[in-house]
């Protein structure tokens, strides 16, 4: 049988160079770049009659007085341009500029957000995190009551959702420096079912800890996890795998429309199976062995 709670150690240690690389990249070249919902702005779809270049549509809107300006390709002859926020004049008059420069073209979608909305809805999204987090800690809690210490369990699940979205934003910060992408209300979206997917997954295997124990409660609690691990695993993989053809399949065949939402969603169904197995259920063997010492550098 396979013995993955003796690992411990080694999963903590790749989930936190995969976390520090992340803290790195988002301090240097792969900041998180916010959306329009949080930053206000305009950000508008255009659909040109003839083939244009980002490099020639960046000139245009420069030579129009537009410099800070993020530009992304969203289908054939389509364009996603982020701008500062435009009055209903600053949009007519940039309209006749980029005609008179590209030619014709439409404007499929137009989306404006002051400053004031972007402040409430950068309150709002983190209100609704908290209270997700909250809610998921009490539940777990209330779940696994009559379990010796029942509160362990709600904590090393909330420890392994914040792994799970920590290494998502990591993902997206890096992609957001490479391709341009922004952190949008999409994204938010995503990570919330991130948090959703990963806590089912540890539930799962905390249940059959639970059975265990009722079964054996003298056995020795690092091999009941174990073995609980290893009756789980193929039920947690073949989940996974599932689900993560499916958002893969959109975001191969859907495309820009949703990348905010799936690109984060399927990092989250995959280190949120990584968690389960190598965060959650090793941290309660940590907990019952006293090992947080070993955490301490030197301690």
């Amino acid at each position: 049988m396979f013995n993955i709670v003796s690992k411990r150690f080694w999963f903590f240690l790749a989930s936190g160079i995969v976390i520090l690389a992340g803290i790195i990249s988002m301090t240097t070249f792969g900041r998180l770049k916010a959306g329009i919902e949080f930053s206000s702005g305009s950000i508008m779809t255009v659909n040109f009659e003839q083939e244009v270049t980002k490099t020639r549509l960046e000139e245009e809107l420069a030579g129009l007085g537009y410099t800070n300006v993020i530009i992304q390709r969203a289908g054939e002859n389509d364009w996603l341009i982020r701008l500062p926020e435009l009055t209903a004049q600053a949009k007519s008059e940039l309209g006749t500029g980029l005609t008179a420069a590209l030619g014709h073209f439409e404007i499929r979608e137009f989306d404006s957000v002051s400053p004031m909305i972007a402040t409430e809805t950068v309150r709002t999204a983190g209100i609704a995190v908290a209270i997700a987090t909250i809610g998921i800690l009490l539940y777990v809690t209330w779940v696994f009551r009559r379990m010796p210490h029942p509160f362990r369990y709600g904590t090393c699940a909330i420890i392994a959702l914040i792994h799970d979205a920590l290494v998502a934003i990591t993902v997206f910060s890096i992609l957001s420096g490479v391709m341009g992408w922004e952190v949008n209300l999409m994204f938010v979206i995503g990570i919330l079912t991130v948090i959703g997917y990963s806590i089912n997954d540890t539930v799962v295997i905390f249940d059959r800890i639970r059975e265990n124990l009722t079964i054996d409660i003298k056995a020795d609690f690092e091999t009941i996890v174990n073995n609980s691990l290893v009756e789980t695993l193929p039920r947690s993989l073949n989940t996974s795998l599932t689900t993560a053809f499916v958002v893969l399949a959109l975001i191969l065949f859907v495309g820009a429309s949703i990348q905010n939402f799936a690109v984060p969603l399927l990092t989250g169904i995959i280190t949120g199976t990584y968690s389960s197995i190598g965060i959650a259920s090793p941290l309660l063997v940590v907990w019952q062995k006293g090992e947080w010492r070993r955490f301490i550098p030197g301690a």
